[in-house]
């Protein structure tokens, strides 16, 4: 497929790309090429491919969520910058 160079130039407005004359020309190629190439993978027979999600194996490595003992609302705030009444103190964001 070979793209124009008003065709690039849209792709390099939309991209907000400032390019010269010269590197227009060069980039209709190399996308025209890149394109040419699309269209022939496009016609590679994957009939027999089962679908893969990822490329490699994947195992989970997380441990398990066991339930365990909470901090206690004490020690949760104990080193804490500012706390006031078991809260973490903040400085406002908005005003009220």
């Amino acid at each position: 497929m070979k793209l124009s160079l008003d065709e690039v130039r849209h792709v390099a407005e939309l991209a907000k790309l400032e390019l010269s004359d010269e590197e227009i020309s060069l980039y209709a190629e190399q996308l025209s090429a890149i394109l040419d190439y699309a269209e022939q993978i496009k016609g590679v027979d994957t009939s027999q491919v089962p679908p893969t999600p990822y490329v490699l194996p994947l195992s989970n490595v997380m441990r398990d969520d066991v339930l365990g003992e909470c901090l206690s609302n004490e020690a949760a705030v104990a080193n804490a910058a500012d706390a006031k009444d078991g809260y973490f103190r903040v400085r406002a964001i908005f005003d009220e």
